[in-house]
């Protein structure tokens, strides 16, 4: 049984997600822990799910505390007191996604192990359902944002520029627009109100789904603009020209303020050669797409930052989790002192193309297997993710997505890179048929 991708357990409410899967997800979770702290993202299935999750808790002996709705990095961040930390959230997806994520006390995600234990669990049957005078306690707390912002207020400077903030109606609403007035900037919200329909536009704070926040940073003069997706465990930006800042470009910014020298840097196989070059000194760490698994190789190796292009930014002096709210606030003190439009044109620049094929999830194994055979010639093959291919002058990668039935790729030259994408494409579509 296969519940984990590659961002905990996500899928269509009623549908993939039930109740009856997320009572059996707190049975095997409550197995083993006996205190848990549980948040959930403005989702309309999130509440529900929130309930039936707490239920197999409690009945497997788990006291139980609700922070209610709060961001992912915010509930992270209170699993420190915790044996474990559960949040219901399908991130960027759009708004009939819902999903759950497991979290340890120091702010990574359940490891790929602990993944397997619960899923073999749930497989299994093999719950605990305790008597009756031993059903876990349920409790509240209030005080989580308030616990966050302090954290991050305490690893940060002062700025009065003026930030246009995008919260596209999700949880970073609960807490940054605060978090940088409290760091004293001038903050113009926009879709700041808490909807689980995502009525503004759709949670992923891609370039295609920010045409508001690049007109208006424009528009009123502004020094900054940001954006999250529904949990705020992302955050992207917009210079103060109005231009979209890539996920690889802000790879390469937050890393060169976080490293120095022969530092390790920690980024998935889909990452641009932007950062190798920005970095010449750095030891980049390539690891499969997904922030659990860059977390867990920057544990493994003692990484100095890491992150992933979608917008994940991982500072493991705070947390383990991509911290959405303290990577603003990191963003806030770096242009204080340069320009981002300024960071962002010192970048080298290598023309970039990603795009996305429909395929079901039962197909994938067999697909990649075919792609590996017809991609294997055009140069040197890696898979520890999907299959990148490295050639003279630029890279391709195709992959399965972790949490859509749809297949990713990705083209990266120095020339030619729409021949090169336009090329992969036409094969992936032969093995597809």
């Amino acid at each position: 049984m296969k519940l984990f991708g590659s961002s905990g357990i996500r899928g269509i409410a009623n549908r993939d997600i039930t109740v009856d899967l997320a009572l059996k997800v707190g049975l095997a979770l409550g197995k083993s822990k006996k205190t848990a702290v549980i948040g959930r993202d403005p989702r309309v299935a999130g509440e529900m799910i929130e309930h039936a999750l707490i239920s197999g808790l409690v009945s497997a002996g788990c006291d139980v505390v609700r922070v209610g709705l709060v961001t992912t990095p915010t509930l992270a961040y209170s699993a420190r007191h915790y044996d474990c930390g559960v949040m219901i959230t399908a991130s960027h997806n759009p708004a009939e996604y819902v999903g759950i994520k497991l979290w340890n006390p120091d702010g990574m995600a359940f490891d790929s192990q602990q993944q397997e234990e619960i899923e073999s669990i749930i497989e299994k049957e093999d719950f605990k359902h305790v008597q009756w005078d031993n059903v876990g306690e349920i409790g509240s707390y209030d005080g989580a944002v308030r616990d966050h912002t302090d954290m991050i207020l305490k690893n940060s400077g002062k700025s009065s520029m003026r930030v246009v903030l995008d919260c596209g109606c999700g949880a970073g609403g609960t807490i940054t627009p605060t978090l940088l007035r409290k760091m004293g900037c001038e903050v113009i919200t926009l879709n700041a109100q808490l909807d689980g329909h995502f009525p503004a536009r759709n949670p992923e704070p891609n370039e295609k789904n920010l045409g508001m926040l690049m007109k208006v940073v424009k528009e009123l003069d502004a020094s900054l603009g940001i954006a999250h997706d529904g949990d705020a465990d992302r955050m992207m930006a917009v210079d103060e020209k109005g231009n979209f800042v890539t996920g690889d470009e802000m790879l390469a910014i937050f890393a060169s303020g976080e490293c120095e020298g022969r530092s390790k840097i920690a980024v998935p196989v889909d990452t641009s050669m932007i950062v190798d070059d920005a970095l010449p000194e750095a030891e980049i760490i390539r690891t499969r797409v997904g922030d659990v698994y860059v977390a867990e190789k920057m544990k493994e190796q003692g990484a100095d930052f890491g992150g992933e292009p979608s917008g994940s930014w991982i500072f493991p002096r705070i947390s383990y989790c991509p911290d959405g709210i303290y990577a603003a606030a990191r963003l806030v003190d770096i242009v204080k002192e340069t320009p981002l439009s300024e960071l962002k044109e010192s970048l080298p620049q290598y023309p970039t193309l990603r795009g996305t094929l429909a395929c079901d999830d039962s197909a994938k194994e067999k697909l990649m297997e075919d792609v590996k055979e017809k991609l294997g010639s055009m140069g040197t093959v890696s898979d520890i993710d999907g299959i990148r291919v490295e050639m003279e002058n630029g890279w391709v990668l195709v992959r399965p997505s972790g949490t859509e039935p749809k297949i990713r790729i990705t083209a990266q030259s120095g020339e030619n890179v729409e021949e090169l994408y336009e090329t992969t494409e036409a094969l992936v579509k032969e093995c597809l048929q």
